[in-house]
């Protein structure tokens, strides 16, 4: 069996006894930073031996698993905190444990996009998490673009000395809508921070300390300018044909074509 393992973000005592007696039984654990999940397993009297499975060889140990769990050997993998598979390796032990047959479980604890879409103060179901946008340009863009559709909570997350320059993004791309920036989840000095992206813009001009998670509602900016139907359509009637103009209101604003001709026939007469 292959146990995913979360593990606390910030409060040791966020740590599961399942957890602790999950790591205590397997034979080995893999995990992202061998020296970060020794110091864990220290304050939890874990004597087991470790061994790294991180982005950078995250396909060459995966491989490795997989065969240690067809040998019968039990195998948990831990991230640096949080829940493996969520912004941290662990989605391809996953996707091989499946296409192999082998069992795989989850042995569940503390997750920061969870935590945040209940503190950030809006509305928690549903919500979109996309984990942190890229730094370049093009996928960074795309990111955006997939996201522009979205009418509900989304949440990202960010490293400190990037959080303005996000909030920048997003205020220039979605409009002025409601955000909330949340720091040290679970942690002595965790605080939540809540305005509009242009209030936090202000309210972050200064580096925050920790790691940060970025909440908003996107949207306001496409129907801030979003036109009226009828004034639309009534420009439209000036030049073109009701059938013509039906399509193209139809078209720019999205909506089914025979209602917008409908209302542009009632325009016409």
């Amino acid at each position: 069996m292959l146990y995913l393992v979360a593990t606390p973000i910030g409060n040791l005592g966020d740590m599961s006894a399942r957890a602790v007696e999950t790591l205590c039984a397997v034979d080995c654990i893999y995990c992202e930073d061998t020296r970060h999940t020794g110091l864990l397993l220290q304050h939890f009297a874990i004597d087991k031996p470790t061994r790294a499975l991180h982005m950078h060889n995250e396909r060459e140990r995966t491989e490795e698993v997989i065969a240690e769990l067809k040998a019968g050997k039990q195998i948990a993998y831990v991230s640096d905190a949080g829940m493996p598979g969520v912004s941290d390796p662990g989605a391809l032990l996953v996707e091989a444990c499946a296409r192999e047959g082998l069992p795989c479980t989850v042995v569940p604890g503390a997750s920061a996009v969870v935590i945040a879409a209940v503190l950030s103060g809006l509305p928690a179901q549903p919500f979109s998490f996309f984990g942190f946008l890229p730094r370049e340009a093009k996928p960074r863009r795309e990111m955006l673009d997939a996201i522009a559709p979205i009418r509900h909570q989304v949440i990202l997350y960010e490293s400190p000395h990037r959080v303005q320059a996000t909030l920048k993004d997003l205020l220039e791309r979605f409009g002025d809508g409601p955000a909330a920036v949340l720091r040290e989840l679970t942690k002595k000095f965790e605080t939540v921070v809540k305005g509009t992206l242009s209030e936090l813009i202000e309210r972050f001009s200064e580096e925050p300390k920790g790691e940060c998670v970025i909440c908003f509602v996107p949207g306001q900016k496409e129907e801030a300018e979003a036109p009226d139907l009828d004034a639309l359509l009534r420009k439209l009637l000036e030049t073109e044909s009701v059938r013509d103009a039906a399509a193209i209101a139809a078209e720019r604003l999205k909506l089914p074509k025979k209602q917008v001709y409908q209302r542009a026939l009632e325009l016409k007469q």
